[in-house]
């Protein structure tokens, strides 16, 4: 199985990068990475990888991403963390053309098994009021009312993948991501979610002497986050599984923001001043994920520790800091 071709659509960006990397420790041998953005603004790029940049919006593109493959993995998205995501709903809804292409082409290129990248903002805002939030399960999707735009384009391609299996059949399976964080990802530009964000605010605190640190809303908000690790082991897992409905991965570890920032500022050994924008975007009150599910199903979930992946996650953005504070080219 490790000569059929895989192709990583979304290869160039923060998940993609990684899980090539990690199909090519494993020993896969035919792979092609896909993505928009031009080469040198990949976050990684592996030369023994057949590497193309594509508009997968285009119906062309895609019949080309998808030529020859055995498995498909579509994460290619417009996207980003909530000051994004909140002010960009257009050019999320556009994703939709990607997914549309993508399954499409799939289907008449005859590939066997199909991934799909959904996520936690396909949830009903109305289960996400409070900060004391119930983890979300599965079928906490419905009645739909979804993060308008980016949450509305995921569910939707989310039946896209329904109902290709159940009129095609295809193999198709759907995780939605809880807060991917880690190295090699964005950290700096307007895209980066919250934990990168907080590392690199409080690097800049540090490097600066200005000790002090702005927080989106009032901190009270209440989140979980799955370190890249995890998102690897979780979405091939659930490939290889029986899984035929939406499942969470994601960590069940909540933390409001306020407790985010101070594992990061003991990470960096340093006390921060905190000052709170209250009309920045904040997104839902509370979100967790409730993994009874995929623990059922496929015996495993997330594990690492918040602590021990924003650890290395510091580490990272903090050698990135240093490298551009220097002049050097840097991973944004």
């Amino acid at each position: 199985m490790k000569d059929q071709l895989i192709v990583v659509a979304g290869g160039g960006g923060f998940i993609g990068g990684h899980l090539i990397a990690d199909f090519r420790r494993q020993g896969f041998t035919r792979i092609r990475s896909v993505d928009v953005k031009p080469f040198d603004e990949w976050y990684q790029h592996f030369d023994d990888v057949e590497n193309l940049q594509l508009d997968l919006q285009d119906k062309e593109a895609a019949y080309q991403a998808c030529d020859g493959a055995a498995d498909v993995y579509q994460l290619a998205a417009d996207m980003g963390g909530m000051g994004f995501i909140e002010s960009n709903k257009a050019l999320c809804m556009l994703s939709v053309l990607t997914n549309t292409n993508m399954i499409r082409a799939a289907k008449d290129q005859g590939v066997s098994r199909y991934f799909y990248s959904s996520s936690a903002c396909v949830y009903a805002a109305d289960k996400q009021t409070s900060e004391d939030v119930v983890a979300l399960k599965e079928a906490d999707a419905y009645p739909a009312m979804p993060e308008d735009g980016y949450g509305w384009e995921k569910l939707f391609s989310e039946r896209m993948c329904r109902h290709f299996r159940e009129d095609f059949g295809m193999y198709t399976r759907v995780a939605r991501f809880h807060n991917v964080y880690g190295e090699l990802g964005t950290w700096d530009g307007g895209r980066e979610k919250a934990p990168a964000a907080v590392c690199r605010k409080v690097i800049d605190a540090k490097v600066s002497g200005k000790h002090e640190i702005q927080i989106w809303g009032d901190g009270h908000q209440t989140r979980s986050f799955m370190y890249i690790d995890d998102c690897l082991e979780g979405i091939q897992r659930l490939m290889a599984s029986d899984v035929l409905e939406p499942i969470n991965l994601g960590s069940d570890e909540l933390v409001t923001i306020n407790q985010l920032v101070d594992i990061v500022e003991d990470i960096a050994e340093i006390k921060l001043e905190r000052n709170y924008k209250l009309d920045a975007p904040k997104g839902v009150n509370g979100r967790n994920s409730d993994n009874t599910m995929i623990l059922d199903r496929l015996g495993w979930e997330p594990s690492t520790r918040l602590r021990d992946g924003m650890a290395k996650t510091y580490a990272w953005i903090l050698q990135q800091y240093m490298t551009r504070l220097e002049g050097g080219d840097v991973v944004l």
